[in-house]
């Protein structure tokens, strides 16, 4: 069999490339944080990879995670997790995914993953209506 250059050089390509595994991430759902903090998301910020994997470790009983209505990008399915569940998800569409702990949501127990580098749905994320802790809260996760 014979093989034009354009072929030969896409099967080298397809020879050599592999898939890369995705990143694991674990988000911790505590009463207290490492700085002493009362009910919050350890880390409460984190920048991925889309095809990341992250992982919601109920570490302290009776928390849970959900997306914030209106927080997820454009295309992308938000999540709800169970009362002292773990929960895994999968991120594959780019942006911010503000996410809260249901029963502490008052308290300000929220949280924030970036997609990405260059998160498309900033002011959105912005424009949600919260609670005044959880406003706060999730102002200084996106500054970072």
């Amino acid at each position: 069999m014979r093989f034009t250059p354009i072929a030969a050089a896409l099967f080298a390509v397809l020879l050599t490339a592999t898939a890369v595994p995705a990143t694991e991430f674990t988000i911790n759902m505590v009463n207290k944080d490492a700085s002493g903090n009362a009910m919050q998301f350890e880390p409460a910020f984190l920048k991925i990879a889309a095809g990341d994997i992250v992982h919601f470790v109920a570490v302290d009983k009776g928390h849970d995670t959900e997306t914030l209505p209106g927080g997820v990008p454009d295309g992308a399915d938000g999540w709800r997790g169970k009362i002292s569940q773990n929960l895994d998800v999968t991120l594959t569409v780019p942006g911010l995914y503000a996410f809260k702990c249901a029963p502490h949501f008052p308290m300000g127990m929220v949280g924030l993953i970036q997609v990405g580098d260059a998160p498309t749905n900033v002011d959105a994320i912005k424009a949600l209506k919260l609670p005044s802790k959880a406003t706060t809260r999730l102002a200084e996760l996106i500054a970072q």
